[in-house]
């Protein structure tokens, strides 16, 4: 498979899932990307178009600790994220894989954020 086609099957992943998954200003969308080297995670107010809390391992403190796309930055930055999440007065979210497969490096993600107090 060349590389354009894996891209639009990526696409198509993730529209199959917005069509499914939308936050509101009472449950918004965690969204959590994997790049190569970075993890982003952010809480989408979809009604509003607005993004209530963006956390990643490019953030000060957590550049610090030198976190990678693997496990255990996953862990790390999903209970970063829920604390973060909680001082913003977000306690609820709808979970929002963006095309990757549930399981390993966003399971553990959302394990993390799950044990540090959010609801989804």
């Amino acid at each position: 498979m060349n590389t354009i086609h894996k891209a639009k099957l990526l696409q198509k992943r993730r529209w199959r899932i917005r069509k499914k998954v939308t936050g509101t200003a009472v449950r918004p969308r965690l969204s959590v990307k994997f790049s190569a080297k970075n993890i982003y995670a952010q809480a989408i107010n979809d009604d509003a178009g607005t993004t209530s809390v963006f956390l990643s391992s490019l953030d000060a403190e957590l550049r610090k600790q030198k976190l990678k796309a693997n496990i255990a930055g996953a862990k790390i930055l999903g209970a970063a994220f829920a604390e973060k999440a909680k001082a913003a007065g977000v306690t609820t979210v709808v979970f929002d894989r963006n095309g990757a497969r549930y399981h390993g490096k966003v399971k553990v993600f959302a394990d993390a954020a799950r044990e540090a107090g959010l609801v989804f």
